[in-house]
C-alpha cells in the first residue's frame, strides 16, 4: 500500500486526480537551484536535484532557498544569504544558452485550466495540465486504448474525494504533446473508476520549462 498526500486544487476533478502520490521521487539533475516554471507570484523550483516544488513569493524551501520575487521571465531567490536571479532553462551562475527546443503553447479555458490533445503510446487522449499531480493519471478506458497492461503494474490505494481508489503504477513508452515527445514516463491508472480526461502530471511536466503569461502557458522541452 502507498500513502498519498492530498493536493487541494480549484476544480473538483483536479482535486480528485491530484490526490495520488506514491512517494516515488525521480531525481532531477540540477546544480543547486533551477527554475522550471513561472506563474503569478509562484515559481516551480528544483533544489539540489530534489523533486520539483511549487513555491509562492516569501516561501522558504529545501536548503533554506527563499523565493523573493517573480516576474514574467525570472524568479529572484535567496540562497545562503545571496540573491540570485534565475531564468527558465538556465542554471545559476551559467551564461544563457540558446537552443532550438520543442515547445507548445496552450490557452486556458474560462475556469483557468489548460486542456490539450496528445498521445500516449500512439493513442489520442484528452489531457489537462496539473503541476500539483506527481504522475500522469488516467482511467482504464484510456489505458486500454493505449495498450497498457495496467493490471500487471504495481498495485496501490489512494484516498480520493469519492473514496478509496485502486491504482496501478505503470510505465508509458511514449507521451507526446505537440512537438514535445517523452519516453519512459511514469503513469498511474485508476482501475476502478474511469476519468473523463488524462491528468498531465509532473512525471511529464517536470522535464519541461513552463512559463505562464496571462491565459497562455508555454511548455518547452529541456535538454
Amino acid at each position: 500500500m502507498f500513502a498519498s498526500p492530498v493536493s487541494q486544487l480549484r476544480a473538483p476533478l483536479i482535486t480528485l486526480l491530484a490526490l495520488v502520490y506514491f512517494g516515488f521521487a525521480s531525481p532531477v539533475n540540477a546544480t543547486d537551484v533551477r527554475l522550471i516554471g513561472l506563474a503569478n507570484n509562484t515559481a516551480i523550483l528544483v533544489i539540489e536535484g530534489a523533486r520539483p516544488k511549487m513555491m509562492r513569493v516569501g516561501q522558504t524551501g529545501r536548503a533554506g532557498v527563499k523565493l523573493l520575487a517573480v516576474t514574467s521571465d525570472e524568479a529572484l531567490v535567496e540562497v545562503g544569504g545571496e540573491r540570485i536571479a534565475l531564468r527558465l532553462g538556465e542554471q545559476p551562475y551559467s551564461p544563457p544558452v540558446t537552443i532550438d527546443r520543442p515547445s507548445v503553447t496552450l490557452v486556458s479555458n474560462a475556469q483557468g485550466h489548460f486542456f490539450t490533445t496528445g498521445t500516449i503510446n500512439g493513442a489520442t487522449v484528452r489531457l489537462i495540465v496539473d503541476s500539483g499531480a506527481s504522475l500522469i493519471a488516467m482511467g482504464p478506458a484510456d489505458a486500454r486504448r493505449a495498450g497498457i497492461d495496467y493490471l500487471s503494474g504495481e498495485k496501490g490505494y489512494a484516498n480520493t474525494a469519492n473514496g478509496v481508489a485502486v491504482v496501478h503504477r505503470v510505465q508509458l513508452n511514449k507521451v507526446q504533446v505537440g512537438d514535445i515527445v517523452m519516453h519512459n514516463v511514469a503513469g498511474l491508472v485508476h482501475s476502478n473508476m474511469d476519468l473523463p480526461v488524462v491528468l498531465l502530471g509532473m512525471s511529464f511536466l517536470g522535464r519541461l520549462d513552463m512559463q505562464r503569461n496571462g491565459d497562455t502557458l508555454t511548455l518547452t522541452k529541456r535538454y
